[in-house]
C-alpha cells in the first residue's frame, strides 16, 4: 500500500504547477491544501493506478482511500472520488457507516463533499434505496458538510427525476439552515429535480418561498422559464 501511495503522490507532485495552485484557492472561502494539479491530469493519474487498485482486497482498498483523505490534499481526495464508483457493486449496506465517518472526519470543503457524494454515495443509495432514510438523519448533523451531503448525494438520480418525495423531505429538513453551503446543496437538489418535475418543484418553492433563504430559492428556480422565476421571486422583490 505504501509504495502505491508513494508512486501516486510522486506523479501528482511532478504534475503540479504554481499557477494552478493559486487559481484553485480562488474557488474556496476557506484555505485549501493542494498540489496544484489540473483536474484532467488528476483524472489521468487516477486511471493509471486503477488496475493496480482493483487487485486490492476491499479492506486494503478502504485503507488506501482513508490514507488519501488523511493527507487533506484536494487532489488526493479527488482520486478517491474517481476510484470509489468503480467498486460500488461490491459494497455492503453497512459500508455506509464507513462513508459517514469519512464525511465527518475528512470532508472540509464543497469540492471534496460533492466529489465524494455525487457518484460514490449517489450510486450507493441507488443500490440500497432504503439508506436514503439515513441521509434524512444526516440533516440534523452539527457538521455542515454532512448536512450538505444529505442533499447532494441525490443529485445524480435527481437528474432523472428519481426520489422526488425524498428530495422534498430532505429540503424540508434543511429549509431554514443558516449555512450557505447547505442552502446551495438543497437548492441544487431541487434544481436537478426540476428538470423532470418542473411543476412539482415550482409548487414546492411557492409554498416555501417566504421562509426559504434567497440562496436556496435562486438555485431551485434557475432552470425554470422566466415567467416562473419571476413569480417565484415576486414576494422577495417586495421584501427587499
Amino acid at each position: 500500500m505504501s509504495t502505491l501511495l508513494e508512486r501516486l503522490r510522486h506523479d501528482l507532485r511532478e504534475s503540479a504547477d504554481e499557477r494552478t495552485k493559486q487559481i484553485f484557492q480562488r474557488f474556496f472561502k476557506e484555505p485549501v491544501i493542494c498540489y496544484g494539479v489540473k483536474t484532467g491530469v488528476v483524472g489521468k493519474i487516477a486511471k493509471k493506478y486503477l488496475p493496480e487498485v482493483r487487485m486490492l482486497r476491499k479492506q486494503e482498498f478502504f485503507a488506501v482511500c482513508e490514507a488519501l483523505f488523511v493527507s487533506d490534499y484536494s487532489e488526493d481526495a479527488f482520486v478517491v472520488s474517481l476510484w470509489l464508483p468503480h467498486f460500488v457493486q461490491g459494497f455492503k449496506k453497512s459500508d455506509l457507516q464507513i462513508f459517514k465517518r469519512w464525511l465527518d472526519r475528512y470532508i472540509n470543503n464543497w469540492a471534496k463533499c460533492d466529489g465524494f457524494c455525487n457518484h460514490t454515495l449517489g450510486d450507493f443509495v441507488e443500490k440500497y434505496p432504503e439508506t436514503i432514510q439515513e441521509l434524512k438523519r444526516w440533516t440534523a448533523s452539527p457538521n455542515r458538510w454532512v448536512r450538505r451531503a444529505a442533499a447532494v448525494t441525490l443529485i445524480v438520480p435527481a437528474k432523472q427525476g428519481k426520489y422526488l418525495s425524498d428530495a422534498f423531505e430532505i429540503s424540508d429538513r434543511l429549509l431554514l439552515d443558516a449555512d450557505d453551503m447547505v442552502q446551495k446543496g438543497y437548492g441544487w437538489l431541487l434544481k436537478e429535480e426540476s428538470k423532470v418535475h418542473q411543476q412539482e418543484v415550482f409548487d414546492y418553492v411557492l409554498r416555501n418561498r417566504d421562509r426559504m433563504p434567497r440562496t436556496a430559492l435562486r438555485y431551485a428556480i434557475e432552470l425554470m422559464p422566466q415567467d416562473m422565476r419571476k413569480q417565484a421571486m415576486e414576494k422577495r422583490k417586495k421584501e427587499g
